[in-house]
């Protein structure tokens, strides 16, 4: 491959903006990948008429695949004093407004009833706490963004930095 001989534009950052003051990866709860396992154990039961090898082959074939689905679909959350990022979606600082936790019936109405059709959201099941970051950007349509988050306090306290 060709190297180029483009430079870099310089970044606009300070190195402080790169300091990360939150992260965290949503990875799936224990009864997921039991769930998983399970799944991937049915491949006994479709393949064992043909024979048991054939059986416990798919069945670790599709127990990798499933660990590999869920490993890969695990999004992050990162908060930096430039940036928040929340699975693929990333806007910038400035354009962050209140933060909020919410737990139990709060979170269940957050994610049901109260839940505003425009905001971005980033929803595990397996995650019952979730913040709402308002969006104060005014090109944007997104009122807010939706995150599931197992530390939401320490979220919203890197938010409110």
């Amino acid at each position: 491959m060709p190297e180029s001989s483009a430079t870099t534009p310089a970044s606009n950052s300070t190195p402080d903006d790169a300091a990360v003051l939150f992260a965290e990866k949503l990875w799936p709860s224990f009864w997921i990948w039991l769930v998983a396992a399970g799944l991937a154990g049915a491949g006994i039961l479709v393949f064992a008429p043909i024979s048991i090898a054939a059986g416990i082959t798919a069945a670790v074939v599709l127990f990798v695949i499933l660990v590999a689905l869920l490993i890969l679909s695990t999004p992050s959350i990162s908060v930096t004093a430039g940036t928040v990022q929340v699975g693929r979606a990333t806007i910038e600082r400035r354009f962050v407004g209140v933060a909020g936790a919410f737990r139990g019936a709060e979170a269940t109405a957050e994610r049901g009833p109260r839940l505003n059709g425009l905001a971005f959201m980033c929803i595990r099941g397996w995650i019952d706490p979730v913040v709402r970051i308002e969006i104060t950007d005014p090109a944007d349509r997104t009122p807010y963004w939706l995150a599931s988050t197992r530390h939401p306090d320490e979220l919203v306290a890197a938010l409110s930095r």
